[in-house]
């Protein structure tokens, strides 16, 4: 009985919803997509008039019955029960999941059939792979250190439409399924589960659909990367731009799962402010939503957009993307040299609360200034001291010089020395690419070394004890490293460098009392990396056992398989799990 009652909740939080759409003003139509239905959410023709909704449960709006109804672990459990017998699950593969929420699986016979199955729904040479070089990069990163496994079929869609079909094989033979796109995450988000899993790489659903420059506005799939979007606009000669930005070869899909940001969060904020004004998502039902219309605001009812944002693809594959662009204005870059960390902070703090136009400002330590010396790229060389690298934006010339002043004599206040003021636009351009080129600047230091790169964030005015507890932790390892941060929103990063499997064990050990460190000070265990396999052991001590599982309540009503991203986000019990051993990466060598 309860578990007919839990199939009857799960089936009306998946029952699409139809809406009805007329078209108003011209639009720049780059790509037309095939999901006509989900598109339009309507079976109308263009002009008719609009209907009302169809009364029928919105998913936010049935998870929240379900809770408070009280619908349980325990029916969820009940349900599941009923699910494995009829499927003979006394041969499913068990995978560690986190407590709480799905760890049985498809045997590896149901695994073959499923391959066999998506092969005969993409015929076509290049869609599905099962090459072990392909499974390998997959299932591996060049980017961080945390464990990996090989996946076991790799399928590359090209529509909303292949995406419903790969996910409703995943669900016939409940096999694990990943979203992958970018492949820039830093936490192991797009890792493999161990017993393997179907993963969707999104690389050729990268077009833009709509410009809708009246609107600032325009609508993508999710494998459009933010830099391409901006070159696109940049040709057309369109004046806009995406503010967000994250590591260069980011993706629209992954931006969004990862609730990303980067070095303009201080002026434009980050992925989970109103950036994406929609989603189209495929659930792990088979059933395709759309969170919501384009209009720049709307106060009708749950925001089910975030939702998706910062889930990590646990709940959902985006497929497709409403984005809001800002106007591109003109900026300015200068550098300024502090005698400490905390001057430098003091500084920032008192200049943005003048209101002048800050669209960046980055606090480097003297290791990433002495980095940039003798990685040899830079126009310059410079003082190796704590430094703050500005870009200041305004409508005109006379705004940008007015936002320059202030700052040269709020930094000379605190005792700030020297103002390097780029004098035209290549020069600013050159002076910025210091600051972008922290990674490869940074390795230099050691000569051979590799880098592990992590985040953390801390409410402004706490980022000196931070930074200065953390380079003193670090100068106490013995091991080298750069401090890079988003000062203005208290959010650094640090790039530990290491050179043998000893040293990485360091390494680990050094972000994990960093996270400690930056939790105890009220902040966050990422600021901008997200969560994924590296730092989901942190989130019961940050959020708290109730947030958590509220979390784990949501994730079983969308995904009371856990199908979708398997073994992220979602933390195992407090003290169940010590922290994860360090990856040289040599199981890729030899997998």
């Amino acid at each position: 009985m309860a578990s007919r009652y839990f199939e009857r909740l799960v089936t009306q939080a998946f029952r699409p919803t139809h809406w009805s759409r007329t078209p108003s003003h011209p639009v720049h139509r780059l790509h037309r997509s095939p999901w006509q239905s989900v598109r339009h959410n309507s079976t109308q023709h263009a002009g008719s008039t609009p209907h009302s909704p169809k009364r029928s449960f919105n998913l936010i709006s049935t998870i929240v019955f379900g809770v408070t109804a009280g619908v349980s672990y325990t029916l969820l459990d009940a349900a599941w029960g009923t699910l494995k017998t009829s499927q003979n699950s006394q041969n499913s593969q068990i995978f560690n999941s986190s407590p709480g929420l799905n760890n049985a699986y498809g045997t590896a016979e149901e695994f073959k059939k499923a391959i066999t199955e998506l092969h005969d729904a993409f015929p076509g040479e290049d869609v599905v792979s099962t090459d072990p070089e392909v499974l390998n990069t997959h299932g591996f990163s060049e980017n961080d250190y945390h464990p990996g496994s090989s996946h076991t079929v790799v399928v590359y869609p090209n529509s909303t439409e292949d995406v419903v079909k790969i996910v409703k094989i995943s669900r016939k033979y409940r096999m694990p399924i990943v979203p992958y796109s970018g492949a820039t995450s830093l936490e192991g988000q797009y890792r493999a589960p161990s017993i393997g899993a179907i993963c969707v790489d999104m690389s050729n659903m990268d077009k833009i659909l709509e410009i809708h420059e009246s609107d600032s506005d325009l609508v993508c799939q999710p494998g459009a990367r933010w830099m391409d979007i901006n070159d696109t606009l940049k040709k057309k000669g369109i004046p806009l731009f995406f503010p967000i930005d994250p590591a260069p070869g980011a993706t629209i899909g992954g931006m969004i799962s990862n609730g990303c940001s980067g070095t303009n969060a201080v002026r434009y904020g980050t992925a989970k402010a109103e950036w994406f004004l929609n989603v189209t998502v495929v659930l792990p039902s088979g059933e395709v939503v759309k969170t919501r219309r384009r209009s720049r605001k709307s106060s009708a009812g749950f925001d089910t957009t975030k939702l998706f944002i910062g889930a990590e693809g646990t709940l959902g594959i985006i497929t497709e993307a409403t984005i809001r662009l800002a106007p591109v204005l003109p900026t300015n870059v200068a550098v300024v040299h502090f005698p400490d960390v905390r001057k430098a902070t003091e500084a920032v703090v008192e200049i943005m609360n003048q209101g002048v136009g800050i669209q960046c400002v980055e606090l480097v330590d003297d290791d990433f200034m002495r980095s940039t010396n003798k990685y040899g790229m830079s126009s310059r060389k410079w003082p190796e001291v704590d430094s703050l690298f500005f870009k200041f934006q305004g409508p005109t010339a006379a705004s940008l010089k007015e936002t320059a002043e202030v700052v040269k004599r709020i930094a000379k206040k605190h005792g700030s020395t020297g103002f390097a003021l780029a004098k035209d636009d290549n020069e600013a351009a050159l002076l910025w690419s210091d600051r972008k080129n922290a990674l490869y600047s940074g390795l230099a230091l050691v000569e051979g070394s590799r880098g592990w790169s992590t985040d953390v964030c801390v409410p402004v005015s706490r980022l000196p004890e931070l930074v200065y507890e953390t380079k003193k932790d670090i100068s106490n390892s013995g091991l080298v490293s750069t401090i890079v941060g988003h000062v203005g929103d208290g959010n650094f990063h640090a790039l530990l460098l290491f050179r043998t499997d000893e040293e990485l064990a360091v390494a680990r050990e050094l972000v994990h009392r960093m996270v400690e460190r930056a939790i105890a000070l009220d902040g966050t265990c990422t600021g901008e990396h997200g969560v994924g396999i590296g730092k989901r052991e942190y989130l019961y001590e940050e959020l708290g056992e109730n947030t958590v599982e509220l979390m784990k309540t949501v994730k079983r009503a969308i995904d009371p398989l856990n199908l979708f991203n398997p073994g992220k986000l979602y933390p195992d019990a407090p003290g169940t799990n010590p922290h994860l051993v360090a990856s040289s990466g040599t199981e890729k060598e030899n997998a």
